[in-house]
């Protein structure tokens, strides 16, 4: 959350949410007045987190159901996390795309998946993408890469950026 700047007030969205793991996180980052996305395409998930934040009392939690080409993010975002779920993209640049259109100007986008060296919890190795697939998946995507966070044991982590204009 540190290397995306999510902090009290800010409005992110985690893509790809799951069961609500970081959203349950995002949501206390970024405090009462701030806003967390939890956003997924699977209906099943998006229920399980609405019981989930339901049962904690989180008021800051806002689920959207995306569809594999759109988030449908209803309001721009100060950051965006993706945590293990580039590999079920059918579809990523398109969906990075329209990601990129949801930033605020100076808003992040924090793509986290496992390495590729072995090791460690995770998805089979066929299933690991390769950073420079998601970079260049990133960059078509209208993305650049503004840094790689090394922090993370098992997992590497790749924040991009909208270009200046």
């Amino acid at each position: 959350m540190d290397a995306l700047g999510v902090a009290d007030g800010s409005v992110v969205a985690d893509l790809g949410a799951g069961n609500g793991y970081f959203t349950i996180r995002l949501a206390k980052r970024v405090g009462p007045n701030g806003i967390v996305f939890a956003e997924d395409v699977q209906r099943q998930m998006i229920e399980a987190i609405t019981r989930r934040v339901d049962k904690i009392g989180l008021k800051n939690v806002i689920t959207v159901r995306g569809t594999v080409t759109n988030p449908r993010l209803p309001k721009p975002v100060d950051a965006v996390l993706i945590v293990g779920a580039f590999h079920e993209m059918d579809q990523p640049i398109v969906l990075l795309g329209n990601v990129a259109k949801s930033l605020k100007p100076t808003g992040l986008v924090g793509i986290v998946d496992f390495k590729k060296t072995g090791g460690g919890p995770g998805p089979a190795m066929e299933e690991r993408p390769d950073p420079e697939v998601v970079i260049a998946r990133a960059r078509a995507a209208g993305l650049v890469l503004r840094s790689r966070e090394t922090f993370l044991r098992y997992q590497y982590m790749l924040v991009f950026e909208r270009p200046p204009r």
